[in-house]
């Protein structure tokens, strides 16, 4: 399939629209938690198993974007589109097929497996792309597109609690639930792969902007191999692991803070605030990212990372003092959470340029993979062993707070660490290498500024 080019005329703003229509739809993965009462339910399932889907979901999205990030980039976004449906839908059609028979294995297979290849495949889909289009703005560009991403669980979780209240939540209800939502995320992403278009790649596609191969470029191969790619990897591991930590646990971590107080919480405040968490995160996709545009990567990645240890402090120290602290710290958390999704391909555009930035945002995804891993086991082991020690209340979370703020100072520090990419990795950017062979054989021809890096690093 053929990437398509934007004719003469065509407008980018038509691009973020594609984006988000694939986003908002895989944003799906976020509302995963509706679906577990009614399966543990329906299916006698526990909770760590009721969890498995997910967890394989946010596996694979990331080895499939490991993975598939060089294909991505060879055949454009309409391919890497069309694989996201096809895969995406097919996860749910085959977890329908496993809720009606009473498979479980199917279920996680469908939407944990399958499914996962969608998550991946879709989410770098359009990087590339929109920071081709947007090189004036790449920040806030991909912020546009992951922001759907965050804000895709505020559509889907409402809805599958109302098709599950309508269908019924035994096996039958699941899985015609399942079906719908396949069939319906199908039609929603064809929108993007009808829409989705790629620039000219002669000259500039936007007055005044710079060509899509201007300044450094560094081929995915060689991106991997620099450590300015391990630093980032660091970094958003870390960042990740402290945001879907509370994320994962909201809802009884702040039910078991007030437990105690005078004004407990209840389930539907709980409730309540989870959805702000989720606008929390996908504000900060947007607002965070659009900000690194005018204050520099490094700079906003300070802020994620050293507000974002305060912000568990103050949690720590004094969360249960007050509820307005509590909230808003966490809500402060969980959009920089959000924010570093949305600004790290912006970072790698700065420090690696366009020719194969998607591909590889796709190998530095593998760190939300063990992020998705190791954030829930942190705060899910630790509370579990305090409670075991006769702990309740905050003293659950004391020491699991302590390690996140830990793991935000070493993201913190390999922040400090990214400098400009040497030379040696760069290739030609007067020539577009087919392959990375190509691409590696070009590097010692490569005499580049490196400003674009240099005003990164800063």
């Amino acid at each position: 399939m053929r990437p398509p080019v934007a004719p003469p005329g065509w407008s980018r703003w038509l691009v973020p629209p594609a984006a988000l229509s694939v986003h908002l739809s895989i944003g799906q993965a976020y509302a995963w938690s509706v679906f577990k009462p009614p399966l543990e339910s329906a299916l006698d399932l526990s909770g760590t198993q009721s969890a498995l889907p997910f967890q394989l979901g946010i596996v694979m999205l990331g080895l499939s974007a490991a993975f598939g990030g060089t294909l991505v980039e060879r055949n454009g976004p309409r391919w890497a589109m069309s694989v996201a449906l096809v895969c995406f839908s097919s996860g749910f059609l085959i977890a329908a097929l496993g809720a009606a028979t009473s498979q479980y294995w199917l279920i996680v297979f469908g939407y944990g497996f399958v499914g996962g290849i969608g998550l991946g495949i879709g989410y770098i889909s359009p990087v590339s792309t929109l920071i081709k289009w947007f090189p004036d703005r790449p920040g806030m560009a991909t912020g546009i597109a992951i922001m759907g991403f965050g804000g895709g669980a505020l559509i889907a979780s409402p809805w599958s609690a109302q098709m599950l209240e309508t269908f019924g939540d035994d096996s039958s209800g699941i899985a015609l639930a399942f079906l719908v939502h396949g069939l319906s995320y199908a039609v929603f992403m064809a929108l993007g792969v009808v829409l989705v278009r790629v620039p000219r790649t002669e000259g500039a596609v936007v007055p005044g902007a710079p060509a899509p191969l201007d300044g450094p470029q560094v081929s995915a191969r060689q991106a991997v191999r620099t450590p300015q790619f391990w630093c980032l990897w660091v970094v958003l591991c870390m960042n990740v692991t402290a945001g879907i930590g509370i994320l994962e646990k909201a809802a009884p971590m702040i039910t078991d803070f007030f437990a105690d107080t005078s004004a407990p919480v209840s389930a539907s405040a709980a409730a309540g605030f989870v959805a702000l968490l989720s606008a929390a995160n996908m504000a900060g996709r947007i607002g965070w990212s659009s900000a690194s545009d005018l204050v520099g990567r490094k700079n906003v990645y300070r802020l994620y990372l050293g507000a974002g240890a305060l912000m568990y402090l103050l949690i720590a120290r004094f969360g249960d003092d007050s509820k307005p602290l509590f909230i808003v710290c966490a809500l402060v958390i969980l959009s920089f959470y959000g924010g570093g999704f949305a600004t790290i391909p912006a970072y790698l555009k700065d420090l690696f340029g366009t020719y194969q930035v998607g591909a590889i945002h796709g190998r530095l995804l593998t760190a939300w993979s063990l992020a998705g891993v190791l954030g829930p086991l942190i705060v899910n082991w630790v509370a579990d062993r305090q409670e075991e020690a006769g702990k309740h209340g905050p003293g659950l979370y004391g020491v699991s707070l302590t390690i996140m703020i830990g793991l935000l100072v070493v993201g913190f520090v390999a922040n400090e660490l990214v400098r400009p990419v040497h030379a040696r990795h760069h290739i030609s950017a007067a020539k577009e290498p087919s392959d990375d062979d190509a691409a590696e054989s070009a590097a010692a021809e490569s005499a580049a500024d490196t400003d674009d890096a240099e005003r990164s690093a800063k």
